[in-house]
């Protein structure tokens, strides 16, 4: 496994696994437990994904030590406001059966994003998370919040895959000092992901699949992934991508499919932003 430093000095494996879109409780315990057999370390829940009580229960049941693993969780919009954010916290890790959290994220940059950073901020320092950070927060967003709180986000977790390639998101970032993680980063199949010949040609030089192709070209520029699947065999070849590398120029190749715009939603679509605000978790 491969790691990057986080600004604080902390430790995250730049290859997880994620558990969006496993609603199913027996699925998601069993997705997890099955990836941690793989050798997956670093788990990518959230509140808003509904499954964060079976997440818990593959941590409780494997014999990895604590320290072994690195737990993400996410706020959703409706915890607003620093108590608010705290009682949302306390909620999560009853679910996740955690003492500590390695990583907690804004999930969407609305809502009272500074009272919730300030809870964050003070859970940070009385030690139980590790590391704070964002979700799909915008260069001026991420500004806006910097300007006006103490603790520089940790992370930013922004959909990116090779047709929203994040370049200039991920060279602000970076000198901001905030680490860039993928969402997303086979963008569900959309736009023939799996079928693109340039890709296919690429996975062919190496004896490797698509899905493989685009880890490894997240991994070379530095991006922590987060893939997601049910299938044992898929964790298994999502997993085996630290023994090739990409060539410069097949790193170019990859950069030409990008359209620098999302294959999902716009996070600035003000209908979209009403729909997020008024949807409830609860």
């Amino acid at each position: 496994m491969e790691y990057v430093a986080l600004n604080n000095g902390v430790k995250m494996p730049i290859l997880g696994f994620g558990v969006f879109q496993i609603p199913d409780p027996f699925a998601c315990e069993k997705s997890v437990s099955e990836a941690l057999e793989v050798g997956y370390r670093s788990i990518d829940t959230a509140a808003s994904y509904g499954n964060e009580e079976a997440v818990g229960r593959a941590i409780q049941s494997s014999a990895l030590p604590r320290e072994d693993l690195f737990i993400t969780t996410k706020l959703w919009i409706q915890r607003n406001g620093l108590e608010g954010t705290l009682a949302a916290f306390d909620k999560s890790m009853k679910k996740l059966k955690l003492d500590y959290l390695d990583l907690y994220l804004i999930h969407q940059p609305y809502g009272d994003v500074f009272g919730e950073w300030r809870a964050m901020e003070k859970l940070y320092q009385e030690g139980r998370i590790r590391a704070i950070g964002v979700s799909n927060f915008q260069p001026d967003r991420i500004v806006d919040l910097m300007n006006h709180t103490d603790i520089l986000p940790a992370v930013n977790q922004v959909e990116t895959h090779p047709f929203q390639q994040q370049i200039a998101n991920q060279q602000f970032l970076k000198e901001q000092e905030i680490q860039i993680e993928s969402w997303g980063p086979f963008a569900e199949g959309k736009n023939g992901m799996f079928e693109n010949p340039m890709l296919m040609s690429i996975a062919q030089a190496h004896n490797k699949s698509i899905a493989q192709i685009i880890i490894r070209w997240l991994i070379q520029r530095g991006i922590v992934a987060i893939p997601k699947t049910i299938q044992k065999s898929r964790m298994l070849e999502n997993f085996q991508v630290f023994d090739f590398h990409l060539t410069d120029g097949e790193m170019e190749m990859v950069q030409t499919l990008d359209t620098q715009k999302s294959s999902f939603f716009d996070h600035r679509d003000p209908a979209m932003v009403k729909w997020l605000g008024t949807r409830s978790i609860e």
